[in-house]
């Protein structure tokens, strides 16, 4: 497969440019029309014979919109086609603060958390770092966006896939977004399933984005039937690595937690939590279960259980919010579009 030119930095694109009798200053005429979603034959800050020469070796942004959704409450979900054949999914949120991305880091997943559609069918293969950076683009340049005024103002890496699972290339991509592609690592969050490891990796690595850890039950034999990670990584491994993360990087861990009818929305369960977020800044972000139908044993909590649950954890003091719900009309929650999309590709 050619190369791919998002998943180099400007030091890299200067080479080769060079090694195709290039001048240098082509890489940042490359680099630009990256940011503005240019394929190579867009490019017309080159010349045309040296379009060609460098389309015959490499793909541009290698990430296309296949299909897109909107929802009633502006949420665009879309499906991005890679130069595999294969598609990923990114979901575009709107706030009062700017636009948010989540993008997928992963083709599939091999963590099998019983809540969620992503990892049905296992891992199918990694993203490179530009092919994480490539959905950026497409979307960007869908919304209208520029280099100077983006639309998409942070980015979450929340879609398909578990991040850490993905390292090298992830870490690739954290650092092409703070260094070639100017997004602010205080824009870039980051969730994992518990890679106790790799969290203190992250860290001791230097880098400091938000990290959010999907928690979702205080008890270990709760969380490993939610869970397998945390027959790997258990409840104090992974509290360990919470506070480790903070200590090295000086930034608050967020918590996710999927409010799940008589499994870990009890009384105990909030005692429990409140027990495990002390001693150091987080924060609990309560999320109302979305309906996989392959899970379909798993059950929300009603809206109102998750009020009292919520209340009962601030009155012991523990930082947290209700996730606004967002997207639910076009299957919003991770793998869902993906696995209909494969469904009807096979009818």
């Amino acid at each position: 497969m050619k190369i791919l030119l998002t998943d180099k930095n400007i030091e890299e694109l200067e080479e080769l440019v060079l090694s195709l009798g290039e001048k240098k200053f082509r890489a940042k005429q490359i680099l630009s029309a990256l940011t503005q979603g240019q394929d190579i034959s867009n490019m017309t800050a080159l010349s045309k014979d040296f379009r060609v020469k460098l389309g015959e070796i490499a793909d541009g942004v290698g990430v296309y919109i296949a299909e897109k959704f909107l929802s009633r409450d502006g949420t665009v979900k879309y499906l991005f086609a890679l130069r595999d054949g294969h598609v990923v999914e990114g979901v575009l949120m709107r706030y009062k603060y700017g636009n948010t991305l989540c993008v997928s880091t992963q083709v599939g997943c091999r963590m099998g958390c019983k809540f969620c559609a992503s990892g049905i069918g296992g891992l199918i293969r990694n993203l490179s770092a530009g092919e994480i950076i490539g959905q950026i683009l497409a979307v960007n340049l869908d919304q209208g966006g520029t280099i100077e005024d983006r639309a998409v103002t942070n980015v979450v890496l929340m879609g398909s896939g578990e991040p850490l699972d993905n390292y090298d290339e992830v870490k690739r991509f954290l650092e092409l977004c703070r260094d070639v592609y100017k997004i602010s690592w205080r824009n870039l969050s980051l969730s994992t399933s518990g890679l106790a490891d790799k969290v203190k990796k992250l860290a001791d690595d230097g880098i400091h984005v938000t990290l959010t850890i999907s928690l979702h039950a205080p008890f270990d034999e709760a969380r490993e039937k939610l869970m397998p990670v945390n027959k790997a990584y258990d409840i104090k491994a992974l509290m360990e690595s919470a506070r480790y993360y903070f200590n090295k990087t000086g930034r608050r861990v967020v918590f996710e937690y999927a409010m799940i009818k008589g499994v870990n929305d009890r009384r105990e369960d909030a005692i429990k939590l409140a027990e495990l977020l002390s001693g150091f800044p987080t924060h609990l972000n309560l999320i109302p279960l979305n309906y996989v139908k392959e899970h379909g044993a798993l059950t929300p909590t009603s809206k109102e259980g998750i009020e009292r649950f919520m209340a009962s954890l601030e009155g012991m003091g523990v930082s947290v919010t209700k996730r606004r719900t967002m997207g639910s009309d076009i299957a919003g929650a991770c793998g869902q579009l993906r696995r209909r999309y494969l469904e009807d590709k096979r009818d």
